[in-house]
């Protein structure tokens, strides 16, 4: 096959050669809420081709080498025992993006909580403006065990809203540490 970036032949749907020059992590880190922040791997811009993979069949494969060049790096470096929560790992479109992401953490200190952080309402949020996010929340639900240190991920932050709202019902059975994602869009 050949690399989706660079067109070279490769084993991979993205080449060694091009997953070392592009997807070397540019950390970013946003207040939430006081006390909660996101850290994010990626500008939108420098990753937003491959991102927007996710709702094709491809996009499982770049999801899961984008996730190991951010996800599994900083999963290896945070060493301090915690679930794992993806937002709303509901397949749409073959996969669940956020799953892959959780599942790049798995390992000694990280368990991966699926389907325990479900919306009751799955409108999507994509280009709509601030507003229509604010009118129309995703009213989530925590399934997972209580009293236990979280980490929430998704793949981007735009407005925090999402992840706002995730926080507010995790801390109500839980300890959410902070937020994860592949990439922050705002600029």
């Amino acid at each position: 096959m050949r690399c989706i970036l660079c067109s070279c032949l490769s084993l991979k749907h993205i080449c060694q050669k091009c997953q070392s020059a592009l997807l070397k992590p540019t950390i970013s880190k946003r207040e939430l809420v006081k006390g909660f922040y996101v850290i994010s791997f990626y500008k939108y811009k420098n990753i937003e081709t491959l991102l927007k993979t996710k709702h094709t069949f491809i996009g499982s494969y770049v999801y899961e080498i984008v996730a190991k060049n951010s996800f599994s790096l900083f999963s290896k470096e945070f060493k301090q025992k915690a679930y794992v929560l993806p937002v709303d790992t509901k397949v749409k479109d073959y996969y669940s993006h956020t799953a892959i992401l959780a599942k790049a953490m798995k390992g000694e200190y990280h368990t991966p909580l699926y389907n325990s952080l479900t919306a009751k309402n799955s409108v999507s949020y994509s280009a709509k403006s601030y507003q229509y996010r604010v009118e129309n929340p995703r009213h989530f639900n925590y399934l997972g065990p209580e009293d236990v240190d979280i980490i929430i991920v998704d793949d981007i932050v735009t407005t925090g809203l999402t992840l706002k709202e995730a926080y507010e019902v995790v801390k109500q059975k839980a300890n959410p540490l902070f937020a994860l994602t592949l990439a922050d869009a705002r600029e």
